[in-house]
């Protein structure tokens, strides 16, 4: 497919990457029109290796950050300036060299074709580069992907962390930016508003690279920040989803299953903890009536689990390019 048609932008965030941009940046397909590069206050010599390549490829754009944002942040002041240049479609590609470039095009196939909103990576189809992957790394991440799905509603996606994405950008204008996270969380926040607009999200198959690189998140902060933020993007989109904007069967399965959980485990631990300290065994009733709250419960739960995992968008809400 011919993409030098179409006006294509990459928005590079750049933090402590002085090694590794100006290889990024070469490998670059000569069809991208902007190349967008966010220092987010780097305090390496990046910014000076930009502006060096700049010189030789007009195509590169460098915006400076004066306090380091974060990831989200960076992208944030990408997707804005990429916005103001009439662009077609965002890519989102890291400056470290962890993202092979030649897999642009299969990013791009799917939103030319209108076929999906927006399209990420997806490293766990590989099995041989799967294996390349630290082990701590490859654990965490499948554990996180799962919670992910859960928290988005897109229990499609098999890698939903990656950070490897290209946006239509009549979709990326509808996005509200001060609601999605400029740190870490920031992939799985822009999926979450991403989900509200039924948009529909595509996995492409292609490997990371791991080499000498190494990675700013911090493990102990992403284990007390995490299950908290995934929390609080699962309940508001269940909210959001099925009491504000709409009222269906799931939201009758919600509030007649989770209640109804909440009084088997309630009432029958709190009645077994009174038999117990006085020595007597429960009532017949006493155990049935918990015990069937809670069978109930359960098999309302997962019909509404059921609802939720095809109530993932599959249809673009973008139309073809082509």
């Amino acid at each position: 497919m011919n993409f030098s048609k179409f006006n294509i932008t990459v928005v590079i965030p750049s933090y402590r990457t002085e090694s590794e941009i100006l290889s990024v940046l070469k490998g670059l397909p000569a069809f991208v029109r902007h190349i967008i590069v966010v220092d987010d206050a780097s305090p390496d010599a990046s910014a000076s290796v930009v502006l060096a390549a700049a010189k030789k490829d007009k195509r590169i754009t460098l915006v400076r950050h004066e306090k380091n944002q974060g990831v989200g942040g960076a992208m944030i002041t990408g997707f804005k300036t990429a916005l103001t240049l009439g662009t077609d479609i965002v890519i989102k590609l890291d400056g470290d060299g962890q993202m092979d470039t030649q897999y642009i095009p299969a990013l791009l196939e799917p939103l030319v074709l209108g076929e999906a909103d927006y399209a990420k990576g997806n490293r766990f189809r590989d099995f041989q580069a799967l294996q390349q992957m630290p082990l701590v790394r490859r654990v965490g991440n499948l554990g996180l992907s799962f919670l992910t799905k859960a928290a988005t509603g897109y229990w499609n996606l098999f890698d939903p962390t990656n950070g490897y994405f290209a946006i239509r950008a009549d979709v990326l204008e509808k996005l509200p930016f001060d609601k999605i996270d400029k740190r870490y969380f920031f992939e799985t926040s822009m999926l979450a508003q991403l989900y509200l607009l039924d948009a529909c999200v595509q996995d492409v198959t292609m490997p990371a690279r791991y080499g000498a690189e190494r990675s700013h998140l911090s493990i102990r902060r992403a284990m007390f920040e995490f299950p908290f933020k995934l929390t609080r993007t699962f309940l508001r989109r269940i909210i959001l989803k099925y009491f504000i904007y709409d009222f269906s069967m799931m939201s009758i399965y919600l509030l007649t299953g989770i209640p109804l959980l909440l009084f088997g485990l309630i009432f029958g631990i709190t009645k077994w903890i009174q038999y117990y300290n006085i020595g007597i065994s429960a009532p017949t009733g006493t155990v049935i009536l918990p015990t069937l709250s809670v069978i109930l419960a359960i098999q309302i739960l997962l019909s509404a689990i059921e609802i939720d995992l095809n109530a993932t968008p599959r249809k673009a809400i973008s139309k073809a390019l082509v």
